[in-house]
Formats: structure tokens, C-alpha cells, sequence
């Protein structure tokens, strides 16, 4: 059961690390010690899965596997897997800014295949192969497909990969699952709870369309004859044209939703809490015909609804379950979150738009989740410099913020401190916050612009930006707002 509390988004990628990109090692577990510090409960990422086009992890090869960009070489060290020598060359010599996943895809994986070479605990691994083959055999068959062809997408293979480069996909994710099993002991051990994320789609070129193309809407030849997106909202004017295939409920509902629920079950047990991205689209969703060019071109049609939500509850019992909520509303909406039960979330730079405003923080009921920005939101220091005067004092004003420097950015900065701690006095169950409010960056370290094809999910945080976050601040705000 979830209880008022708080919370940080920080991904997994944006931690400091000498590799280009975060990991599973001691970065996570001093970013652990911070929030412990801090009297937060809960740390906040984005989807585990592999990332997709765009390094998107909402774009992904699969719905079960672990980024293996995420495995810490140091710890290979520590297993006699890798040399001091080896994990000296495999560190980056680029900026700690922002993650170079060109390098990360070039570099990483030849060293984790001199550990694959190395190893010899064979039984742990077919142990984990075994526990894991639901999903694992499709998903290594497909890697190692994919890489023997190429990279090409899985209708252009014509060639078959060996037994032993398929052993070695199980390899990697043996050890992405081993070491996050291993942060998250560490986590619960000091009171902070994972929160973790599930996209609601998987790529047509994935493992998971791969493996049960039963699943999906296809036309005779097995191509998607609608894929999915969203259309115009608060977040593109123009919709989005996701292109993912969309699920045959039908067929899902006649083998009793089993792959939604080990779908489930997985996250469950990778996370304390996860949220279901785009959970509106389990009740209506927006179908794209083939070919489009706008997500305009779309339509609704009608998701399993309650009947997918009664089996969840049949299967799991009170699974902490987050529903991403945003976007308009209608009546059926309305009625079927409300038959779910799951929070919904709230955005506080979404409240000051005008009057009625279900995201303004006094109107926040103790069944939501609520966050001054959210990954595919702007900073609140970048909010404030590119919203309207109008929007931007009502804001100011509401937070009982009246001084002059409204634009000083910064981890003391004066305003977000207004914000965050009126956010924090609401009756949210939980209050969330991106790592770059702590610091009052600006809009040049925001994670994602939704519709923005490339240099996203890049973001990184140094040691010097962590350790100048005043962990007292918030210390003192969790237990003033009993969040602590």
C-alpha cells in the first residue's frame, strides 16, 4: 500500500558515471544514500526496456528485457569477468553532460562480450534462462537475429544465428537482471521505493510483435494496418504519430490477457510501484490507418476497458498501480478511471492555464500522484521563461511568490522553492519532482520534447550538480509536509 510521500524523477541514464551513460552501479547507490538524506520515499525512472528509435525507451525491442546499456562494468571487475586495464579503456573521454548513446553502442557491448567469454557459472545462468524463458527465448532468437542480419528489421532476415550468440543476449540480461535486483535490495534496505515505468505499445521490429504476431492488428501478410499515436493535445498541436502496432484485444481476451498479465507481473516485481504510460488507451485508443502522415488522420476505438482491469485485480492483489492519465477527458473517460481506482497523475505547470483547472494543486484529491514537470514537460525555470505573463504570475501568485527575480534559476532558487513546496502541501498522495528543479536548470537540460525526433533522453547530472542540491531544504520540507 502506498502512503503520502515524496519522491525524485531521475533516470537510470542520466546518473554520473564514467561510461557515457548511467548504470547499475555505485551511482545508483549513492543517488540511493541522497534521497534517504533527503527524507524522499521514492525514486522515479523511466522504462527499464532497451531503447528504440530516437533512443526512446517508450520506443522498445521488447517489453520484458532490461536496457543492457545499464550493466556496470565495475562490477564485472569485481568478478573477475574484466580487467583493471580493460575498464580503463572502456571509459569515456566525452562531456559528463549528456548521454552519448552512439558511444555507448559501439563500446559497451565489447566489453560485456569478454565477460560473456569469461564466464563460467554456467548453472546460474540456465537457472535465470529457464525462470525467464516466457519472453527470453523470443528475445534472444531475435537479438542475435537482428545482429547476424545486420540490424535489419526481422521481415529482411535471411540468415539464422547460432545457439552461442543467443546464449550471449541471455548472458546480458542475466546480468542486467542481477544487478538491478541488487539496487533494488539496496533501495528498499534504506527506505526508498522504485517507481518504475511500462509504455503501453512495443515496436512492430521487436521481439515481442516477433513472437506473437497473433496479438497484433495485421493485415493478411502480417504489416499492421493501423498503428498507434494521439491526437493534438497540450503536448503537440499536430498529434503524434507513434507508429507502433496496435493490439488485437480480441485475441488477447480469448487466451484470458496472459501476455498482459507476465507483462504485469514482470513490472511488478522490477518495481515497488509502476505506471502504466498512456492508460486512457486501454479504454479508447487512437488507430492511425497505414500510410497516414498526420495522427489527425486518426480515429478512437474502443480498448478491453474493465474487463482487462477485473483481471489484473483477479491476478494480483492491491498491485500498486499508477494510471497516466493526461489528456482530455470525456465522460466514458471519466467513468472508467474512475472504475479502475488506480491514481491518476496531476502536472502543476499544467494548473494556471485558466480557472477549473483540474491540475491547479488545492483541487488535487489524496488519490493522485502529482509533479511540478514531468519527463516530456519543460523545467519549471524554463515553464517560467517561455509562459505568458498572464499564466505565469497566476502561477506566482498562487504559490505566494511576490519577489522580482521570478527568472533566477539555480538549487536556491526562490520561486522554484515557492513552487515545489505548494506542490508539496497539497493532499497528492504522492509529490514528484524532476532532479533538474532541484538544481533550477533551464530548458537545456530537458529530457524530451514530445514530436522532437533526435537529441533527446540525454540528460545527465554530474557529482558536483548532486552534491550542490540542498539536502536539508528538502529534508525539512518532507517532514513538515509529513512526506517524510
Amino acid at each position: 500500500m502506498i502512503t503520502r510521500g515524496s519522491g525524485v524523477f531521475l533516470n537510470v541514464s542520466s546518473l554520473p558515471s564514467k561510461f557515457a551513460i548511467g548504470g547499475f552501479g555505485q551511482e545508483c547507490r549513492e543517488w540511493i544514500d541522497k534521497l534517504a538524506s533527503m527524507k524522499m520515499k521514492w525514486w522515479q525512472i523511466l522504462p527499464l526496456c532497451p531503447v528504440g528509435y530516437g533512443n526512446s525507451p517508450y520506443s522498445s525491442m521488447s517489453a520484458f528485457a532490461i536496457n543492457p546499456y545499464y550493466i556496470d562494468l565495475p562490477s564485472l571487475k569485481g568478478q573477475g569477468l574484466l580487467t583493471e586495464e580493460e575498464l580503463k579503456a572502456a571509459q569515456y573521454p566525452g562531456t559528463p553532460y549528456a548521454v552519448d548513446y552512439d558511444w555507448v553502442r559501439e563500446n559497451k557491448e565489447k566489453w560485456v562480450r569478454r565477460a560473456f567469454y569469461r564466464f563460467t557459472e554456467r548453472e546460474k545462468l540456465d537457472e535465470f534462462s529457464k525462470k525467464e524463458s516466457s519472453w527470453l527465448d523470443d528475445y534472444s532468437a531475435f537479438m542475435a537475429s537482428k545482429k547476424l542480419n545486420q540490424g535489419a528489421a526481422f521481415w529482411q532476415w535471411d540468415r539464422k544465428p547460432s545457439k552461442k550468440e543467443q546464449d550471449y543476449y541471455r548472458f546480458e540480461q542475466y546480468l542486467a537482471h542481477t544487478q538491478w535486483a541488487e539496487v533494488k535490495t539496496y533501495a528498499n534496505a534504506h527506505g526508498i521505493s522504485l517507481f518504475g515505468d511500462m509504455p503501453i505499445y512495443v515496436l512492430h521490429d521487436s521481439a515481442d510483435f516477433w513472437g506473437n504476431q497473433e496479438l497484433f492488428l495485421t493485415d493478411k501478410e502480417g504489416i499492421p494496418n493501423k498503428v498507434a499515436g494521439v491526437p493534438p493535445d497540450y503536448f503537440s498541436a499536430e498529434g503524434q504519430l507513434w507508429g507502433n502496432p496496435l493490439y488485437h484485444w480480441k485475441a488477447m481476451e480469448r487466451e484470458g490477457f496472459e501476455w498482459w498479465m507476465r507483462r504485469i507481473e514482470k513490472n511488478l516485481k522490477l518495481y515497488d510501484a509502476v505506471r502504466i504510460d498512456h492508460f486512457r488507451g486501454l479504454y479508447q485508443y487512437w488507430a492511425v490507418p497505414k500510410g497516414a502522415k498526420s495522427a489527425k488522420e486518426g480515429h478512437w476505438e474502443d480498448g478491453p476497458g474493465m474487463k482487462l482491469i477485473e483481471k489484473i485485480r483477479e491476478c494480483f492483489d492491491s498491485p500498486n498501480i499508477i494510471a497516466e492519465d493526461l489528456g482530455e477527458y470525456s465522460e466514458g473517460l471519466a467513468q472508467f478511471l474512475g472504475d479502475a481506482g488506480f491514481p491518476g497523475m496531476r502536472v502543476m505547470q499544467f494548473g494556471f492555464s485558466g480557472h477549473e483547472n483540474m491540475h491547479t494543486p488545492h483541487r488535487y484529491s489524496e488519490n493522485v500522484v502529482a509533479y511540478t514537470g514531468t519527463h516530456d514537460n519543460d523545467t519549471l525555470l524554463g515553464w517560467l521563461w517561455a509562459t505568458p505573463m498572464e499564466e505565469k504570475m497566476r502561477m506566482l501568485h498562487y504559490c505566494r511568490y511576490f519577489g522580482d527575480n521570478w527568472g533566477e534559476g539555480g538549487p536556491r532558487s526562490e520561486v522554484i522553492r515557492a513552487v515545489i513546496t505548494t506542490l508539496w502541501q497539497s493532499s497528492a498522495l504522492l509529490a514528484f519532482l524532476p532532479v533538474q528543479d532541484m538544481c533550477g536548470y533551464g530548458t537545456d537540460t530537458r529530457m524530451n520534447i514530445p514530436g522532437k525526433p533526435d537529441h533527446n533522453w540525454e540528460f545527465r547530472i554530474t557529482h558536483e550538480a548532486l552534491s550542490q542540491i540542498d539536502t536539508e531544504f528538502f529534508a525539512q520540507l518532507n517532514e513538515t509536509y509529513a512526506r517524510g
